[in-house]
Parts: structure tokens; C-alpha cells; sequence
């Protein structure tokens, strides 16, 4: 038997959302002419029903609490019409009685805000990886001290692919030996993080392959899978091999954006050790590289 009187506080906490996120939303954000005879910025109901698709009666209804079980569809068609983030749309379907949507395919494409962020980074070692951690974007120094990535295909640029190979791997995402302090929890960590993207682009057969490919051909994988972990892989220290600088000991911060799932991975050193001028001297060759 439904509880009337939860379902009434729902409805009305619903409602009251639909209402203050129309009220936000101004009229020219959303291609509408903008009225200067308006008593309040945001859109009218007559407009929300307009983009969402819906009677203005039924948002009228929403918006008083008087109908408390909206169709998922029409959740959706509310996400989209008051132009929601991603957080805010999970949480519109968590208060109709839904589980919050699922992205369905990987993200590659670097937002403008993630772009600028990373110009400034550009005296540090930083590569951008997508939620399978495919490498997606790197700049001149990280290429430097890793090798560069262009010598191999992009499908084979995963940080995945490169813990756990298969026979029928063709490449490999560093040119130098790569050393974490903890192998073991690094990998660990990284399987786990895979299994939290898995869950979150179920219907992506880039992640799918991957994941089925490791089961298949690489029993450390397939061991940790089974484990069934899920986490963010979100810090590690690592010593690089290189050919040129030496012997360079890093701490790999890794920063995860919200809405994509994409990772800016930075490599710092202490300040003032040999590490650090080992890391500004692959930055004086990435300089002449560029130069050149």
C-alpha cells in the first residue's frame, strides 16, 4: 500500500525542485526572446511544458505536488529542458523514484574549461586519459619523459592495455621501463577504477573489448577482476628509467572530472631534490623539440 503521506512529501520536494530550477533559467539560455515586461528572469511554466514536451497543466501539477510519479521519460524531458548537469539531473531522477540514467558511451572530447586548466599546467608533465584510460592528450614534456605516443596506434594508447598485455597487442604507451613504488596496489587500483567506468558506459564496446579481451588473455587481470573491486585510481608514485635524464622518481596525482570521467594525470617531484631538476630538464628538451 503506497504511503500518501510520503508520497505527498515527495511530490512536494519534487515540485519545489522543478520550480526553483525553472525559476533560474532564464529565457535567452534557451533560444527564447527575452521580455522585458517579465515580473520574474526564469522561464514561465507555458515555456517549460513547451521544451519538455508536456501539457502546462501536468507541470502545473508537478510543480504544486499533485502529481508525485512521473514517467522517466518525462524526467528526462525535464533534465533536458532546464538544461541540467549531470549531478543535478541523477538527482531530478532520484526524487521521481528512478535510478539516475547511465552515460552510455566513453567520453574523448576535452571541454574548453579542462583546456584552459591544462595550458596553465604546461611547465609540469601532464597527459589527460578517458574513463578506460585511453591517453587522449598529452603535452610536450609528458612526451618527453614517457616517449611518444604517436609511434603507436591510438586504440593501443591505454594505460590497460600497457599493465596487462595480450599476445595480440601491437604497441606499448611508454618508450621507458615505468616502475611503480607499489606494482601490485597500482594495478589493483586500476582495475578497480575500470570496473567503476564499466558500470557507469555499460553499452560502450570500447570499455566491453577491453575488459573481455584482459579476462581472456591475461590471468593477473582476469584475477583481479574476479576480486570484483571498485575504486578511483587516484594517486601513485612511480620511478621512470629514461634514456637521457636518468633515474627519476615522481608522484602521479590524478584528477577525475565529474561529468566525463576524464583523468588529468600530473607527474611533480619534491621540490628542490634531483628529481625536480630531472623533470626541468625534459623540460629544456621538450623546449629544443619544439624549437627544432
Amino acid at each position: 500500500m503506497v504511503n500518501k503521506g510520503h508520497a505527498h512529501a515527495v511530490g512536494n520536494q519534487l515540485g519545489a525542485t522543478i520550480r526553483a530550477w525553472r525559476d533560474r533559467l532564464s529565457p535567452g539560455a534557451v533560444g527564447l526572446p527575452v521580455d522585458r515586461t517579465r515580473r520574474s528572469p526564469g522561464l514561465r511554466r507555458e515555456e517549460l511544458a513547451e521544451l519538455a514536451g508536456l501539457s502546462v497543466d501536468y507541470v502545473v501539477r508537478l510543480e504544486q505536488g499533485r502529481a508525485v510519479s512521473p514517467s522517466e521519460q518525462v524526467v528526462g524531458s525535464l533534465a533536458r529542458a532546464l538544461r541540467l548537469s549531470r549531478d543535478e539531473r541523477d538527482h531530478l531522477h532520484r526524487l521521481a523514484g528512478f535510478r539516475p540514467p547511465l552515460d552510455r558511451r566513453v567520453v574523448d572530447e576535452i571541454p574548453p574549461s579542462m583546456r584552459r586548466l591544462l595550458m596553465l599546467l604546461e611547465a609540469t608533465p601532464v597527459a589527460v586519459f578517458a574513463a578506460d584510460w585511453t591517453l587522449v592528450w598529452w603535452n610536450s614534456r609528458w612526451a618527453v619523459l614517457f616517449g611518444d605516443p604517436t609511434r603507436i596506434g591510438a586504440e593501443e594508447r591505454n594505460l590497460v592495455r600497457l599493465r596487462f598485455p595480450v599476445a595480440s597487442d601491437r604497441g606499448r604507451l611508454t618508450s621507458w621501463p615505468v616502475i611503480p613504488a607499489n606494482a601490485e596496489a597500482a594495478d589493483r587500483a586500476l582495475v578497480a577504477d575500470l570496473r567503476r567506468a564499466a558500470a557507469r558506459f555499460p553499452d560502450d564496446p570500447r570499455v566491453s573489448e577491453l575488459v573481455a579481451g584482459r579476462v581472456a588473455g591475461n590471468p593477473r587481470f582476469a584475477a583481479f577482476w574476479a576480486e570484483a573491486a571498485v575504486g578511483r585510481h587516484g594517486e601513485d608514485r612511480k620511478t621512470i628509467r629514461h634514456p637521457a635524464i636518468g633515474e627519476v622518481s615522481v608522484d602521479c596525482d590524478v584528477l577525475t572530472d565529474g561529468d566525463t570521467d576524464l583523468k588529468i594525470v600530473a607527474y611533480t617531484a619534491v621540490p628542490g631534490s634531483e628529481d625536480e631538476s630531472k623533470l626541468e630538464l625534459a623540460g629544456i628538451i621538450s623546449t629544443s623539440r619544439n624549437d627544432a
